[in-house]
């Protein structure tokens, strides 16, 4: 259990609770106050934990730029998140917020650590540079909180080792670290370099994007036009993003990859990706590719990837299932319960939603569904018969059209008649490479 431990510490007053709805469940949320120094903790709590074991629990210390602004720079605001969705996955946990920013040494002089780090200097450096410890955070009141939530003992989701043995010096008893995956790009990488190489985090970091290949001025130009693009939602808006040969060719045989896009429209297809809350395809194109969505040719964090799958084909061992987002399924309630456990093992988060009648996955509760969920922007990258879907039922706003200088003679997207398909209006092309891109905003009153 957590013992209680002499400390000339004063206790933590828990002050008032109140029933908190997020995207991922109806959590509690109850707040401390420290009478030693004024600062206010708090516990965002999912089910019963008093007299429990093995609670999965989350000791987070504030991080403004990150949890709030969603700042680039670090992994704090991924990890918050990823713990509230893994916590909400299993119905039970904790997440303890401590008010210490910029690992206690404040706000202001986490920004002025910035500036130094922007020179050159690493997080441990700069901070060293300003007069502080590398970390001078204490879990004393963690310790404090997680007594009064009556938490018997741990699974800590953690990646740093001192935060283990810190914890355990106030009576902490945890049986299990339970590693948070953080997405690595351009903005955080020399940030992750360093809390594993100086500050003996637990990670295992991908090879680091240093050289990236350029993205054409014009392309990036296009891209931040899509991004910052004005959007009335809900719902998200739509992107449909694809490439095809000249003869409309998206494969060669159906169920089967076919690489068609030069190395800048790969890097497009990257850049577009980071400019998205969400990435969608459709269970196909899961089984043809096995893909991972991730952005790694461009800088950006990864979108959310979500997948269409009715009847769960999902796999067990799909790559995406190792997200470090984590994978979002759409299927139906016809689908398989004894398979929906199988893939929540897996550490995908199944989203039951209603069906057409042809038993497909409806498109616009998922969009709904998507938009409760805090997404606002969503790219279909495929495969076929999803973005015909998204096409058939008008729910696209923007279309980016990858024309490959192949002929092919294979499958193409639309089977059916020109009369129900829309014009691309706003039309723009841009070249990539050998290839041209084709961008537009569908419009079915002109078709």
């Amino acid at each position: 259990m957590i013992h209680p431990l002499p400390s000339p510490n004063p206790p933590l007053v828990r002050t008032a609770s109140a029933r908190i709805p997020t995207p991922y469940g109806v959590f509690q949320l109850s707040h401390y106050s420290d009478a030693r120094d004024g600062k206010e903790h708090l516990a965002l709590t999912l089910g019963e934990l008093a007299g429990r074991h093995d609670v999965l629990v989350r000791v987070h210390s504030e991080c403004m730029t990150g949890d709030t602004f969603g700042s680039l720079r670090c992994d704090c605001g991924e990890q918050l998140h990823r713990a509230m969705q893994r916590i909400a996955e299993l119905g039970q946990g904790a997440i303890v917020y401590l008010r210490q920013e910029g690992r206690g040494i404040g706000l202001a002089e986490k920004l002025r650590a910035y500036n130094l780090q922007d020179q050159g200097f690493d997080t441990v450096e700069a901070n060293l540079m300003l007069g502080h410890q590398a970390d001078e955070r204490e879990y004393w009141a963690a310790a404090d909180i997680l007594r009064d939530l009556g938490v018997q003992s741990v699974r800590l989701l953690t990646n740093n080792p001192a935060k283990i043995e810190e914890l355990r010096t106030y009576g902490v008893q945890i049986t299990e670290r339970m590693p948070l995956p953080s997405s690595i790009h351009a903005d955080n990488a020399a940030y992750l370099q360093t809390k594993v190489a100086r500050m003996r985090h637990l990670m295992s970091l991908p090879p680091t994007p240093a050289a990236l290949p350029p993205l054409a001025p014009e392309l990036s130009e296009r891209v931040e036009q899509l991004r910052n693009r004005p959007h009335q939602g809900p719902p998200p808006s739509v992107t449909l993003a694809y490439a095809q040969s000249l003869d409309g060719s998206l494969a060669a045989v159906a169920g089967q990859p076919l690489a068609l896009s030069g190395q800048q429209s790969l890097t497009l297809t990257h850049a577009l990706r980071a400019a998205h809350d969400a990435i969608l395809v459709g269970v196909g194109t899961l089984l043809a590719d096995d893909p991972l969505l991730t952005v790694r040719l461009a800088p950006g964090p990864h979108p959310q990837p979500v997948v269409l799958d009715s009847t769960l084909r999902t796999p067990p061992n799909a790559r995406l299932l190792a997200h470090p987002r984590g994978l979002w399924i759409c299927t139906t309630h016809h689908s398989s319960p004894a398979r929906r456990q199988e893939l929540a093992e897996q550490g995908a988060q199944i989203l039951l939603l209603p069906a057409t009648p042809q038993g497909q996955v409806s498109l616009t509760a998922t969009l709904a569904t998507l938009h409760l969920r805090g997404i606002r922007s969503v790219m279909v990258e495929g495969g076929p018969t999803v973005l015909a879907s998204f096409v058939k039922e008008q729910l696209a706003n923007d279309a980016v059209i990858t024309l490959v200088p192949r002929l092919v003679g294979g499958l193409h997207l639309f089977q059916t008649t020109a009369d129900s398909l829309p014009h691309l209006t706003q039309v723009a092309y841009t070249r990539a490479g050998t290839d041209l891109v084709v961008w537009g905003v569908p419009a079915w009153e002109a078709a």
